[in-house]
Parts: C-alpha cells; structure tokens; sequence
C-alpha cells in the first residue's frame, strides 16, 4: 500500500506540511530534500523522517538493529547539476531521496536511508556554471564506503538508487565488485528503470504528452512534474526568458538539446509527477522487499 494514497496525503507526506504549519521550504535544509511530515503507514500515522538515517539517533539505530526490525538499507545517489534555467541543482539527489524515503516507508520499519551522494559525474555539464563534478572513481569510493560503512553495522542488504544518469553506467560496471568486496546482498537501479518494464510503459504513456522516450529526460517534462509535485518551492519560472539566454556553448547538438528540454519542460504538470512518482516508488519497494526476502 502507498504511503501517498490521495494527493492531500502525498503533498504531506514530502513537504513537511504536517504537524508543523510550515511550508516545505522553510523546513528543508539546503542539499537535502523536504523530510518531515506524517506518513500513514500500515495503519498508523509516523513521523516520515524516522526512515532517514541522517535523522536518526545512535540509540534508535542501534536498538532497530539489536531488535531484528532493521534488515536494509537505501543508498540515494545524485548530482548537484545544472537543470536548465527553471529547475534547482539538487534535483536529481533530491528525487532519488524522495524515491528511496517513500519505498523505505512502505517497508517500514525494515530500513533506514543512508545519507546521500550530492554530487555525481558531470562533466559534461561543466559548461553550465554552478555544476559540481566528481571523477568516476571519486564517486564509486564513496558509494562503496558508504555501503561498507552499512555492511560494518550489521546490515547485510543494500540498494543503491541513482537519480543521476552519469552515476548509472558506473555502477552498472562496478556492482559486481561491490557484491564481492562487501560479501552483503547489494544491489543498484535508477529509479527511472521501472519504466523499463512493460506494465509501468503503458501507464506512463498517459502522462508523457512528449513521449515515454524521453524518461528521464534532462529537465524536461519528466522531471520538472516530478519537482512540482514533490517540491515545487524549487522551480523557477519567474524570470525566465529562455529567448533572452545566451549560453555560447561550444557543441551546436548541446545547445539545441538545452532549448528542447526547456520547451518540453512547459508540459510538465504536478499531476503527472505524482502519478509518475507512485510508479518509481512502488517498483523501487517491491524491489527490496524481494531482496529482504532472499537474504
């Protein structure tokens, strides 16, 4: 069962709206994405911040462990990137986080979300001020030593799940090395790889106007419905005039890339994130939960 099942239930869920009377950016720290608010969760109501290991305190870690109700853990991966002229830099960790709380909750109280990866391989976009980048190999140690650092707790299933595509052919290459280092049941996606299967296809085809094609598609329609469903206090259309953007960039293919993504972006709709969303999160739980259930 989700643990957004109506969109009232869901804009409390990631925005930190309930119990507090703030609105989510007042509440949200900068890198990371809105966190509080309560989640309905097998009945109950709990504080959705619980399944945030950032969060968490040693004693309520440690007791979860010690108990047997803790059994795996997320790993969020993303960037802090360039996504175009209307949407913030952290949207890509922002969205694997949000993806990785809302499936830790359905599976709740089983795992816990480890601090996230804020900045992945972006070379590309160094173009664009304001992107950070890290090596390949830069980035891979600090997804194994995360992972390891979960592995020396106790924890002995992790999923790693990218919200970056430059993160996800590395750790593709590199995920069979991590099994055998860690000796942990492990595992990686980006969550957009639940489009991949033919079911969630033909259910996206009724939200993407631009085409299934284009998941995730760089700042475009995808992930802009994603951020304003999730968190609209990060887009920025006001002031935009995309006319008016000189960028000079060197790759004449870039450029025209940069100004389809922004035109595609103006069909994103809250709606169609959230319905997008439910689907990523359902996949990314199902998914662990069968990998809990195999350890």
């Amino acid at each position: 069962m989700s643990s957004f099942p109506s969109r009232r239930g869901f804009l409390l869920g990631v925005s930190g709206l309930a119990g507090a009377g703030l609105g989510a950016g007042a509440r949200n720290q900068p890198g990371l994405p809105a966190s509080g608010g309560l989640a309905r969760v097998q009945g109950a109501f709990i504080d959705s911040r619980r399944v945030l290991l950032w969060e968490c305190t040693r004693k309520e870690i440690r007791e979860a462990l010690e108990g047997g109700r803790l059994k795996a853990a997320i790993v969020p991966t993303g960037s802090t990137e360039q996504h175009n002229e209307h949407l913030a830099m952290i949207q890509d960790t922002a969205s694997a986080v949000l993806v990785a709380q809302q499936a830790a909750l359905q599976l709740w109280p089983q795992v816990t979300v480890a601090t996230p990866v804020a900045v992945g391989i972006s070379p590309y976009w160094m173009e664009r001020p304001g992107t950070l980048t890290l090596r390949p190999e830069t980035y891979l140690a600090m997804v194994y030593d995360i992972c390891d650092s979960l592995r020396q707790h106790g924890l002995k299933t992790i999923f790693i799940v990218n919200g970056h595509g430059g993160n996800d052919k590395p750790l593709r290459e590199h995920l069979a090395e991590f099994r055998s280092k860690l000796g942990v049941n492990i595992d990686a996606c980006s969550y957009w790889d639940a489009f991949a299967e033919a079911a969630n296809r033909e259910e996206a085809k009724k939200y993407m106007e631009t085409g299934i094609e284009n998941i995730p598609g760089h700042s475009a329609e995808f992930e802009t419905s994603f951020a304003l469903a999730a968190f609209p206090e990060r887009v920025h259309r006001d002031g935009v005039d995309y006319e008016k953007v000189r960028l000079n960039l060197k790759d004449p293919k870039d450029a025209a890339d940069d100004r389809r993504y922004y035109y595609e972006s103006l069909k994103a709709r809250a709606e169609k994130g959230e319905a997008l969303m439910r689907i990523a999160v359902d996949w990314v739980a199902d998914r662990l939960r069968r990998m809990i259930a195999a350890s």
